[in-house]
């Protein structure tokens, strides 16, 4: 079972927080190149430094900063490997999935399935809302966008799947002994990291309730299918297909992605269809498609520390 891989009675709960700040460290140290590059641009070539996150984020041409920020997830995934190897004593597989190998097919299938709803409902949106867009589609800038993203990105949204679904989750797992805690804790404050994106401000802490109800949901395919991989492929579409589809002046990445989103931001049916109708059809897809069962064991029970 992949909750209780993490669950041996050496696994203490405090390791869980040294490990967690040892992390956090790694991504301050994978931040020191955008700080390099912002103080570099400061003092030699004399602008102004940004004075908000908002303003860093318009810092630099868009490939770039994409870039820079990207690079501190490199970071931060090999804090993961050293806290989970060398604090923890586990292998990566063990805090990936509780199967022999890991399932790629999952993941591509997860991957593709999400990949194609975020194209078809953007083109639908831009289809019955064509004025709240403009082609923001330049060739060359987006051929570099599409290799940096497709480095990159699924490197940030896998550092941030093991860190929630797999390392936090397993670690709730070890405080609380059961299954609905980790799954609640690490939806809670999934949905609070993104407290300080632009989205949240512009739009209002309405948002938190996509962002807590997707951590949620993936925390339940994660717990369903007893691996992260559908998680892996989903974050990853979510995010890659995001960047390359669709930006605005107000959201969190800034790319020179296909379209431009020039609407007044709020919290309309982008922010609760996903939650309450698109998440549990995809909920069906999966559990028909994986054959999954015993659904109040697998997210609420009790667990055995070995």
């Amino acid at each position: 079972m992949f909750i209780e891989q993490g669950l041996k009675s050496e696994n203490k709960f405090w390791k869980y927080i040294l490990g967690s700040v040892i992390i956090i460290f790694t991504s301050l140290l994978g931040q020191i190149p955008l700080l390099v590059t912002l103080l570099y641009e400061t003092f030699v070539n004399g602008k102004p430094y940004p004075a908000s996150n908002e303003a860093i984020m318009r810092f630099f041409e868009p490939n770039f900063t994409l870039f820079l920020i990207m690079i501190s997830f490199v970071f931060i995934m090999l804090g993961i490997i050293l806290v989970v190897r060398y604090l923890h004593h586990q292998t990566i597989l063990s805090v990936t999935t509780s199967r022999n190998k890991v399932d790629w097919n999952r993941i591509v299938f997860s991957f593709l399935i999400w990949a194609a709803f975020t194209i078809v409902s953007t083109l639908i949106f831009y289809y019955y809302n064509p004025s709240d867009f403009v082609i923001n589609f330049k060739p060359v800038p987006f051929a570099i966008l599409a290799l940096i993203g497709i480095i990159l990105i699924p490197i940030q949204t896998s550092s941030e799947e093991y860190i929630f679904r797999g390392y936090l989750m397993q670690g709730f797992a070890n405080l609380a002994k059961n299954k609905w805690f980790p799954l609640l804790m690490t939806s809670l404050i999934f949905g609070g990291m993104h407290w300080y994106n632009p989205e949240v401000a512009k739009i209002g802490p309405i948002i938190l309730v996509y962002y807590i109800g997707t951590g949620l949901f993936l925390g339940i395919i994660t717990l369903m299918d007893e691996g992260m991989e559908l998680a892996l492929g989903f974050h990853a579409a979510n995010n890659l297909i995001g960047a390359l589809l669709v930006t605005s002046d107000w959201s969190a990445f800034q790319t020179h992605s296909i379209f431009k989103d020039i609407s007044d931001p709020s919290a309309g049916l982008d922010v609760i269809l996903p939650v309450v109708i698109i998440y549990p059809i995809l909920l069906f897809i999966f559990s028909k498609k994986y054959n999954w069962t015993n659904w109040k064991e697998k997210l609420t029970g009790k667990i055995q520390v070995k």
